[in-house]
């Protein structure tokens, strides 16, 4: 990466869904980096990835998510039909962070 845009964070991969999750899983790989097994950000490499990696933490681990779609002039909202509550306010509220940031 360039330009100095991230600071303040540990930054690596790619690593796989269990790596990037599962301390255990990338000490069997023998995989030395901070990030594994203790990520804080997945990031996927498009679209259909990245509903997958979604709907699997949704529907597997229980967890709530916030859609964002960065990168346009105003943040976009983007959940699912199947969304909870709680994600569908989730994404007002990340979308609301952003847009006070821009101003």
């Amino acid at each position: 990466m360039t330009g100095g845009q991230i600071t303040g964070a540990v930054l690596d991969g790619p690593l796989a869904f269990d790596n990037a999750i599962s301390r255990a899983a990338a000490a069997v790989k023998k995989i030395v980096s901070p990030v594994a097994g203790d990520a804080d950000i997945l990031l996927a490499p498009d679209l259909e990835a990245g509903n997958m990696v979604a709907k699997q933490l949704s529907y597997l681990a229980g967890a709530d998510s916030a859609g964002i779609v960065l990168g346009a002039r105003v943040p976009i909202i983007l959940t699912s039909r199947a969304d909870s509550v709680t994600s569908r306010l989730a994404s007002v509220a990340v979308a609301r962070l952003l847009a006070e940031a821009r101003a």
